[in-house]
C-alpha cells in the first residue's frame, strides 16, 4: 500500500470503500498540486482485486465482470513494468489489432491516457516507445503466427475469452515470453468457460483474483449499475458479466440454465402443499446439509411445482441442520418435512422430531441411484412443470454440471430439490399433510 502524506496528513492502509469518502475532504484540505497528487496516485486508489498479488507469481488472471476496471488494471501494471522494473519489451494482445489499439492503448482507461508523457504509438510497426526506450508490441489473437519470433520479457493479455484461437495464441505468446530474469504476463478478461481459460487458472504458478462490475460504481456512468443489475441481475448471464464468475454449461448435464432462467417467477398461484425436504450430510465435516422447500399447485394429472427456497448449509451438528428445516417450514407455514434416511435413518427422524415436534417428518429411503432419482424431475422441467421463484445460484450450479462428464461432490443441493420435488409431484397419490 502507498504511504501518501502532506503535512499533518496522512493516508495508508486504507480499505478502497473507505478511500472514497475522502474526497469531499481531500478537496477542501489539500493544494491543487496535492490533490492531483493524490488522484494521480494509482497505488492509493486501486482496489484490492485491481492490485498485482504477492509473488511468487508467474501469470495474474483478472477475472472481472464489464467496466470492472480490467483495463486499468493491466494498464497499471504494464506501465509499473517500464518505469519502475526495467522491462523493455512488452506484448500487448487483445482479440483483433482493432481492440489493442482502441481499448488497451488509446482507450479511456488505455496505457496512452495513463503517462502525462504519453508513450508514441508508431502505427506502421504496431508499436509503443516510451522516452526510456522501452517498447510493446500489438498482437492479435486473431493471428497468432504473428507470435512466432518475437520475445519478451512481459506480456498483458485483454479480454483472453474472445480470443479466436486462444490455445494456439497462448502457446506461442509462453515461448516467446523468454526475456530477462522474471518474465511475467498479466491476463484480464470476463470470464467464459472455456477449457483455455481454466487450464490456465490450474497452473500452479498463476494466481486469479476477481472484481466485479459494482465495485467499479464510482468510475461508471451514474445509474449504470443499477440498470445492468435490473435487467441481468440474478441470471447466469449477469453472474458472469457483472460479476466476473465463471458459469460452466456442460454438455451432458440434466438441466440447462437458460432453461432454468425461462421459468423463473416473481408471482405464482395459491400453493395447495408445501413440503421442506432434507438431505443429510455423512458427517458434520463432510457434504453440506442439502434443505430445500417447494409447494405444488394445480389438478391431479396437471401438478405444477415452485421451488420457494435453498436454505442448504454446511458445517452443522444434527440438530443444527435440524433446526434449520425447521425454521424454513415455520416460515413457509408448512408442516411437513421429508428426508432421506439412507444416511442415518431413524436418527434422522429423532433429530427432526427434536427440532420440529409439532410437525410431520415422513422418511424417503433411496432404491436407485442419485441420476436415476434425478431424471424424473429434470423431465418435468422439460416439460414446464417447474418454476424457480427467485434465483438459487449455488443450486442451480449442482442442476447444471450434475450429470455431465467430470462432475464431482455430491450434490446435497440437487438432492434435496429431487426428494421434495418427488414427493410433490411423483409421490402425488398419497395422502398428505398440511397442517396438524
Amino acid at each position: 500500500m502507498e504511504r501518501l502524506s502532506f503535512g499533518s496528513l496522512k493516508f495508508e492502509s486504507i480499505a478502497f470503500d473507505e478511500k472514497k469518502v475522502l474526497i469531499h475532504y481531500l478537496k477542501e484540505a489539500l493544494s491543487p498540486a496535492e490533490l492531483g497528487r493524490v488522484f494521480r496516485s494509482w497505488p492509493f486508489w486501486r482496489r484490492e482485486e485491481q492490485t498485482p498479488p504477492p509473488e511468487p507469481w508467474r501469470l495474474w488472471v483478472f477475472l472481472g465482470g464489464r467496466g470492472a476496471g480490467k483495463t486499468r488494471a493491466g494498464a497499471e501494471w504494464v506501465r509499473e513494468q517500464v518505469e519502475a522494473r526495467g522491462k523493455r519489451r512488452i506484448a500487448l494482445i487483445g482479440p483483433t489489432f482493432h481492440d489493442v489499439r482502441e481499448v488497451m492503448i488509446d482507450g479511456p482507461s488505455g496505457l496512452r491516457s495513463l503517462s502525462r508523457s504519453p508513450p508514441f504509438y508508431e502505427a506502421s510497426r504496431r508499436r509503443l516507445i516510451w522516452p526510456n526506450g522501452a517498447e510493446a508490441h500489438a498482437l492479435s489473437a486473431a493471428d497468432p503466427e504473428g507470435l512466432r519470433g518475437p520475445q519478451f520479457d512481459a506480456a498483458w493479455a485483454d479480454e483472453f475469452c474472445a480470443w479466436e484461437k486462444p490455445e494456439e495464441t497462448w502457446a506461442l505468446l509462453a515461448l516467446g515470453l523468454r526475456l530477462g530474469a522474471d518474465p511475467r504476463a498479466v491476463v484480464t478478461t470476463t470470464p467464459k468457460p472455456i477449457g483455455a481459460l481454466k487450464r490456465l487458472i490450474g497452473l500452479e504458478t498463476t494466481v486469479v483474483t476477481r472484481g466485479s462490475t459494482k465495485r467499479n460504481a464510482m468510475n461508471l456512468a451514474p445509474g449504470f449499475v443499477e440498470a445492468m443489475a435490473a435487467r441481468w441481475g440474478g441470471t447466469s448471464y449477469g453472474r458472469q458479466e457483472l460479476e466476473g464468475e465463471i458459469i460452466e454449461n456442460p454438455d451432458g448435464a440434466l438441466w440447462r440454465r437458460p432453461d432454468i432462467e425461462a421459468r423463473r417467477v416473481s408471482v405464482w398461484p395459491p400453493l395447495d402443499h408445501i413440503v421442506v425436504a432434507v438431505d443429510p450430510p455423512a458427517g458434520i465435516d463432510g457434504d453440506a446439509c442439502g434443505i430445500v422447500a417447494a409447494g405444488c399447485y394445480g389438478a391431479a394429472k396437471d401438478l405444477r411445482a415452485v421451488v420457494l427456497a435453498d436454505a442448504s448449509a454446511q458445517g452443522l451438528t444434527p440438530l443444527g441442520w435440524a433446526q434449520r428445516a425447521a425454521n424454513l417450514a415455520r416460515s413457509l407455514d408448512t408442516s411437513l418435512i421429508v428426508a432421506e434416511a439412507n444416511n442415518g435413518g431413524e436418527i434422522v427422524r429423532t433429530v427432526l422430531n427434536q427440532a420440529a415436534p409439532d410437525m410431520v417428518v415422513r422418511l424417503m429411503r433411496a432404491h436407485t441411484g442419485k441420476r436415476a432419482r434425478a431424471e424424473p424431475i429434470a423431465a418435468l422441467y422439460e416439460q414446464g412443470r417447474v418454476v424457480h421463484a427467485g434465483v438459487f445460484a449455488a443450486l442451480e450450479d449442482e442442476m447444471c454440471s450434475f450429470g455431465a462428464p467430470g462432475f464431482s461432490g455430491s450434490p446435497d443441493r440437487l438432492d434435496a430439490l429431487v426428494w421434495a420435488l418427488t414427493e410433490l409431484l411423483i409421490a402425488a397419490g398419497r395422502p398428505r399433510v398440511s397442517s396438524l
